[in-house]
């Protein structure tokens, strides 16, 4: 009869030896609640005309996905070397009608062969239905 007692302090005893720190019971290795610092109070910004965003809408500060994907292409905006903007410079500007020009029928071309004449003769669309053809 005097065994059950004792299996049952033994595991209650090696639980308790598990909560303490060896002999040092007033050591000073855990965090101090004494040394909390107060943060900053909240600021409520100074345009009280905000309005919520719209579920959906794009972020105002975040371009679009065409911008971002012209910026992938060509690197964004950058700053341009002294050989680059010197090129340019030298270049000159563009004329603003170039595009009507190009169309024109009295506008002079030079002769670029026949594989040019095909690409700017191929027909427009998506492709779907185009063909690869292997000279032979």
């Amino acid at each position: 009869m005097r065994i059950k007692p004792a299996l049952l302090a033994l595991p209650a005893l090696a639980m308790l030896a598990g909560c303490g720190g060896g002999l040092n019971l007033f050591n000073r290795d855990r965090p101090d609640e004494m040394a909390v610092s107060r943060q900053a109070p909240l600021a409520v910004p100074p345009d009280f005309a905000l309005t919520p965003p719209e579920p959906g809408a794009p972020r105002p500060q975040t371009p679009g996905a065409s911008q971002q994907a012209m910026d992938t292409l060509f690197g964004g905006p950058a700053p341009r070397s002294g050989v680059e903007t010197s090129a340019v410079s030298k270049a000159g500007t563009a004329d603003p009608a170039i595009r009507s020009a190009v169309g024109d029928p009295d506008t002079n071309t030079v002769e670029k062969g026949q594989i040019t004449r095909d690409i700017v003769a191929a027909p427009q669309g998506d492709g779907r239905d185009a063909q690869a053809v292997i000279p032979g």
